[in-house]
């Protein structure tokens, strides 16, 4: 729908610690994207992943389709504030793909975030006008769909990637990109979105029992 290397960490372990864990993550990530799946993640200011403290609370987003033009992808670990009561279990971190799309759509958006007793439910891009965004940046950990890429390029340094006009990865990191790519079915779990611009058509917002 993203900060110089590894900032505010909230845990007090090492920060080499946390490098090693992003590249062992980085080097299994590529396989399972390619055989069903992409994600969105990374930021307007373009250079590495989310530029602020994430909540570490995870939402839902699916579209029955993500086009777009440009993209990248690379390994990351978003960090909450110290001392958040969420994600304790991994001292504060999210280990991501982000994603970077420098112009999308998705149709028939939904995303929704479980605030425990309700979900709160936003939609858009339905009725034949799709959602559009420009370098749409996304933070994920999971993600499922069918994707098609146009002139795919794998194993390439996350610091050479330019599909994404002023926004690549950190150097050394295992990245992905191409010209194009198509996701039919798109689900994902995120921690952070950022875009350049952001269009939401039909716009509605509610409260609801069930999420996406």
């Amino acid at each position: 729908m993203a900060s110089s290397e590894t900032t505010a960490s909230s845990t007090t372990e090492p920060a080499a610690q946390g490098k090693v864990r992003l590249r062992r993550f980085a080097a299994l990530m590529i396989p399972a994207t390619v055989a069903g799946g992409v994600m969105v993640a990374l930021t307007a200011q373009g250079v590495l992943a989310a530029q602020f403290a994430i909540s570490g609370i995870a939402f839902t987003v699916t579209a029955d389709q993500l086009k777009g033009t440009g993209f990248e992808q690379w390994g990351w670990i978003d960090n909450t504030i110290q001392d958040s009561p969420n994600l304790q279990d991994t001292g504060g971190q999210a280990t991501v793909f982000v994603s970077a799309i420098h112009s999308g759509t998705l149709t028939n958006m939904c995303q929704s975030i479980n605030l425990g007793a309700i979900n709160l439910v936003l939609r858009a891009g339905r009725n034949g006008t799709p959602v559009q965004a420009t370098d749409l940046v996304v933070d994920s950990d999971t993600l499922s769909g069918d994707a098609t890429f146009d002139t795919l390029a794998v194993g390439q340094d996350a610091s050479t990637l330019d599909t994404v006009p002023g926004i690549i990865g950190p150097p050394g990191d295992f990245g992905q990109q191409a010209k194009g790519v198509i996701i039919n079915h798109l689900r994902q779990d995120n921690y952070a979105t950022t875009a350049a611009s952001f269009t939401l058509p039909g716009l509605s917002m509610s409260f609801s029992s069930d999420g996406c």
